[in-house]
């Protein structure tokens, strides 16, 4: 099973880095990938890290390959209080089946977007609740964030009250569902672990009782965290690509299911971090996956440590940078194409 969501052939550069410009959003770094298409182009929030907290920007693409920066649409001392200091947009409402062009799709005449925010400066600082934001601008450029969280830790169970992160908004025959992976303490070693909850007007939201849906394996590589899910339909199933940590290293997964609630995880790690020089010999982490033409693209962040030269620097030893492997060896062909059309 796990070959037709196995996505090996890693391109060996990142199609995303930080600007490392002082004072920009992603003077540090940038994170969390979130990939679609829209009107004819692809495009991918993501988030940008300045040493202060998380801004959310969008960059474009024709091909998937070559990226380049928009616009930031989250951005720091916008929102509503709750939300104005450091907000993470993490994915949008868009068609969710894996054989299908990963568009997005409107609810009540709007586009809808995801995200969490944490309530003071620095990374991931305090604990985080998570909004909701819409926009009828086919830019995508101009967002309007509801006034108040629809999910908050205080009103979760003990394995979420340390705060909320990544979120997955899925809709399926009427209802939305909302994946969310949470922590069970704010400070020191916590776990991570993934539930779910449902609504079906995107305001009002019930958590399921039998969360969290996906929970850590003892003694294994997600012994710690099973993190950042990102849910797609497979024909009558679902697969949901998310991430494993042991303290050590974060490493792709891949868990199924036929109701969205009972999922079973397949063993081993679907996607490993790298060795040597590669860009993510440290972390390999926060799937984002659509298909395109056939293929499987599957974006993630790739963190190694910080060489001399690199454009920037996360916490003074580590390049956080944005990185992409397929299901078939396209990337070689692809990267020789360019050289070619730029000579």
């Amino acid at each position: 099973m796990i070959e037709r969501y196995a996505t090996p052939y890693k391109r060996g550069t990142p199609v995303l880095i930080g600007s490392g410009q002082p004072g920009a959003f992603d003077e540090r770094a940038v994170d969390c990938p979130f990939v679609f298409r829209h009107r004819g182009k692809f495009y991918m929030m993501y988030v940008g890290f300045d040493g202060i907290g998380y801004q959310t920007a969008l960059a474009v693409s024709d091909d998937l390959l070559h990226w380049e920066h928009l616009s930031v649409i989250l951005r720091r001392g916008e929102g509503n209080g709750w939300d104005s200091r450091n907000v993470a947009g993490t994915w949008m409402l868009r068609e969710n089946r894996m054989d299908a062009p990963p568009v997005l799709k409107k609810w009540d005449g709007k586009y809808w977007l995801a995200y969490h925010s944490y309530p003071g400066d620095g990374y991931e600082e305090g604990s985080a609740c998570i909004g909701l934001a819409w926009t009828d601008d086919e830019r995508l450029l101009e967002w309007h964030r509801l006034p108040d969280p629809i999910l908050t830790p205080e009103e979760g169970a003990d394995w979420e009250r340390g705060g909320l992160y990544k979120e997955c908004l899925v809709e399926h025959d009427g209802t939305f569902y909302l994946f969310y992976n949470a922590k069970n303490q704010k400070t020191g070693k916590w776990l991570e672990q993934i539930g779910v909850a449902s609504s079906k007007d995107l305001r009002t939201w019930a958590r399921y009782e039998g969360n969290p849906v996906l929970r850590v394996t003892p003694d294994a590589w997600d012994s710690k965290f099973v993190s950042d899910p990102c849910v797609l339909r497979d024909g009558e199933n679902w697969v949901m690509y998310f991430f494993g940590y042991d303290y050590k290293r974060a490493q792709e997964g891949v868990a199924v299911s036929e109701d969205l609630f009972h999922w079973e995880k397949l063993p081993e790690p679907i996607l490993a971090v790298g060795t040597g020089d590669d860009i993510d010999t440290i972390h390999a982490h926060k799937p984002s996956v659509v298909t395109h033409n056939g293929v499987l693209y599957h974006f993630y962040t790739g963190c190694r440590l910080y060489r001399e030269g690199d454009r920037t620097k996360n916490f003074g030893k580590e390049f956080r940078t944005i990185c992409v492997a397929a299901s078939d060896p396209i990337f070689e062909e692809a990267d020789r194409d360019a050289r070619h059309s730029v000579s």
